[in-house]
């Protein structure tokens, strides 16, 4: 294990709630005997990086001595196992501390198979047989929406367009920019980071409101609209700060911009509070994903009708397996997929490219923060606003020393 934790100063990274983050990572090292390691991430912001790695030690020695076709043959039913062992599962259930672990143990598992195999974590996904990657799945506690048969039947289904959509390898995945306007940062750079970002390529960027006088929210989303003008895709997030009824107030202020969407207005848990919310401020959509701990949630999320994108980050489920299992319960439901990026993109860029060539989730864009890109070894490459596709082997989560 490893406890690998990044200060990225006071301005950025901020938002309404998270004033001082400190971007960290509870770090799980599986290594082989063949001499490769998977690097396994959960992403926290600082205090209590060192409990998440005490609990990804317990999981991942469940592990030892298992050769990593093994466990991944059968992956779904191994992590519902660890995420079910009862002294642990009563810390959650799955959810915190205990979960964010298993995410770090899950995604090492992944990497370390990507790597044995010998190529990137999305050609590994896309090669995998309908049959192979939903055995990686836990589904249980979403069977009234989504059984293994019915996972199946959605990937077959959608079998026939994979060729076609598999050009978006070649192009590259659209990125939007979420660093143009963090809490802390003043109107003016604001201001001169959307027009950074104009001039990098995007053509979506993203605000953090939430103040406690909502006029300032106003006005810096009124900066961020004039800078990038009627045609570009503006979104912003609250990171929970608001009541329901002061969510209902800001967000109908906020509609004067045209927002894309409105992220995280309100607590995690609320769903009633977003469903009322959602309806109230219609067609403006919801984003809703940073802070939600589990696919049980997401369900409900979906089943509610109250999320326009759902934002499933695979350092905050249980890793990769979950993600997929969130992914193929969205696509069932018609919403798409848009995940926050605690991993800095590392791990989602691959992801987003299986859910649009093996499932057919539309392509939007993929969230970019480049605040940690020097830690990486190999850290995402954007051009002209546009993710370029890994080709190293593995999840791109290898951490320089």
């Amino acid at each position: 294990m490893r406890d690998a934790r990044y200060p990225i100063g006071g301005e950025h990274g901020s938002d309404a709630i998270h004033k001082d983050p400190v971007y960290s990572y509870a770090v799980t090292l599986l290594e082989d005997d063949s001499g490769h390691t998977g690097t396994g991430l959960a992403f926290t912001l600082g205090e209590g990086n060192d409990l998440v790695c005490r609990a990804a030690a317990f999981y991942a020695s469940r592990l030892k001595g298992l050769d990593i076709e093994d466990v991944m043959s059968g992956f779904g039913a191994l992590q519902k196992e660890m995420a079910d062992e009862q002294q642990f599962r009563w810390l959650g259930p799955h959810k915190g501390v205990v979960q964010l672990a298993l995410a770090s143990v899950t995604n090492a598992c992944w990497d370390l198979w990507a790597k044995k195999r010998g190529v990137p974590l999305w050609r590994l996904l896309l090669d995998l047989s309908p049959e192979e990657l939903v055995a990686t799945l836990d589904l249980s506690y979403l069977e009234d929406e989504l059984t293994g048969s019915q996972a199946l039947y959605l990937i077959k289904g959608e079998s026939a367009g994979r060729v076609s959509r598999s050009g978006i390898l070649d192009s590259g995945y659209p990125g939007y920019d979420t660093s143009v306007g963090w809490f802390n940062y003043s109107d003016e750079q604001v201001r001169e980071n959307c027009r950074r970002a104009l001039d990098a390529g995007f053509t979506a960027m993203k605000l953090k409101v939430g103040a406690k006088d909502a006029g300032r929210d106003i006005r810096r989303a009124r900066i961020v609209r004039e800078v990038a003008g009627p045609e570009a895709r503006v979104m912003v997030d609250a990171n929970q700060q608001w009541t329901l009824p002061q969510a209902l107030d800001v967000c109908a202020r906020l509609a004067e911009i045209q927002p894309y969407w409105i992220e995280e207005p309100t607590h995690p848990d609320d769903v009633l509070g977003h469903k009322t919310l959602a309806d109230a401020i219609a067609p403006i959509k919801l984003a809703l994903g940073e802070h939600v701990p589990n696919r049980v949630v997401f369900k409900n999320y979906l089943q509610a009708g109250c999320a326009g994108f759902i934002q499933v980050d695979a350092v905050r489920v249980a890793g990769i397996s979950e993600f997929l299992a969130v992914s193929l319960l969205s696509k069932k439901f018609g919403i798409p997929v848009v995940p926050h990026v605690g991993d800095m993109g590392q791990i989602h860029q691959h992801l987003v490219l299986f859910n649009h060539v093996a499932i057919n989730h539309p392509v939007i864009f993929l969230e970019h923060i480049p605040h940690l890109r020097e830690h990486f070894v190999h850290p995402v490459r954007i051009e002209n606003g546009v993710y370029c596709t890994a080709q190293e082997p593995g999840a791109g989560t290898d951490l320089k020393p």
